[in-house]
């Protein structure tokens, strides 16, 4: 359901939340196992979408331009790769005209409660949430639960 695309802009904007300075493509890429080439068509989206800054030369690199607290799931996923509703019937029959059929209306709704999650939370938070986990990135100041 998250594309590729999805899941690495969302792995290169929770990197960039716990650095402090910019960071060049090919850093973000090491540290969030993305290919380079990839990455940087994302940034450029992310960039696009206001959600990161983009500067050239020396001391230049990539920085959040949104606060992680302000920063919401559903922005990084509608810069790079939409979630896609149901409008109208998929498979056009006239028929249905807008009227969605049962099938194409639930999963319509099960994209809303995807989109409403999203949309309700920040990368703060994401960030934030204690996990046994091992993050992917390092992140200063993450809670770790103690393992048992």
């Amino acid at each position: 359901m998250i594309s590729q695309t999805v899941e690495y802009a969302l792995r290169a904007v929770a990197f960039l939340a716990s650095q402090e300075e910019a960071r060049t493509t090919r850093d973000i890429a090491e540290r969030t196992r993305v290919p380079p080439a990839y990455l940087s068509k994302v940034l450029q989206a992310l960039v696009r979408a206001g959600l990161v800054h983009s500067r050239r030369g020396a001391g230049g690199g990539i920085t959040l331009a949104v606060a992680p607290t302000e920063l919401t799931i559903l922005d990084v996923v509608d810069a790079v790769d939409p979630i896609k509703r149901i409008r109208e019937c998929p498979l056009g029959l006239t028929a249905h005209g807008v009227r969605l059929c049962p099938l194409h209306a639930r999963l319509d709704r099960a994209l809303a409660l995807v989109e409403d999650a999203f949309r309700s939370t920040s990368l703060a938070e994401i960030l934030a949430e204690p996990s046994e986990s091992i993050p992917l990135c390092d992140i200063p100041g993450r809670v770790s639960l103690p393992k048992h």
